[in-house]
């Protein structure tokens, strides 16, 4: 507000003089947006129940197992070329020479029903990315990166069926999940648990 005086950025909709002025008698200068405003004040009570820092690890958590899908399953590489440059919100995944992005967005859209984004600028067609961002878990993204696998391969892209989605699930299942995700097993207990079936299932026999 103390540098709004001396702001030569040019507004309109969102002018805070015109704010101040309507805002002291309880009103708003233009028709509200009440549907958004009541978004984002449900979005922050979501934020606070979950906790940022729970926020940020589940949006990591997740990240990682779509990049092992990526180079380890499939074995593509990221647009970013480094490890700093990922992002945990979304995953560009590189084509090979010869795929255009295009086919392969279109194919995933259009016959199964999966939005992948493309894209831009000087990689414009040579790849697809992947969304991870927001209220998601690993069985909404096993949904994209198998989506996402028989498109690629409907367009020609050499990789072995499965494999991302089995690259994705080892690295989930054998790395704790944050809070909001379910309880993490570690190996002990699921070897212990598939002993248990193992017995009821001799047992019913």
């Amino acid at each position: 507000l103390a540098m709004y005086p001396t702001s030569k950025l040019k507004r309109a909709y969102f002018d805070l003089v015109d704010m101040q002025q309507t805002n002291a008698n309880g009103y708003f200068p233009y028709t509200p947006a009440l549907s958004l405003m009541y978004g984002l004040v449900e979005a922050l009570k979501m934020i606070e129940e979950e906790g940022l820092d729970q926020i940020i690890a589940r949006h990591r958590y997740l990240a990682k197992g779509v990049r092992a899908a990526v180079t380890a399953g499939w074995g593509l590489n990221l647009c970013a070329k480094e490890e700093k440059w990922y992002s945990d919100t979304v995953s560009a995944v590189m084509l090979p020479a010869g795929i255009a992005g295009t086919d392969v967005i279109a194919r995933a859209y259009h016959r199964y029903n999966l939005s992948l984004g493309g894209g831009l600028s000087k990689v414009a067609g040579k790849l697809f990315r992947i969304g991870h961002l927001g209220d998601m878990n690993e069985i909404h993204l096993m949904g994209a990166i198998t989506g996402a696998e028989m498109a690629m391969l409907d367009c020609g892209v050499s990789v072995k069926p499965g494999s991302g989605a089995a690259a994705a699930s080892e690295f989930w299942r054998s790395h704790p999940a944050p809070s909001g995700l379910g309880p993490h097993l570690a190996l002990a207990e699921r070897q212990a648990l598939a002993r248990a079936s193992a017995t009821t299932t001799a047992t019913a026999r």
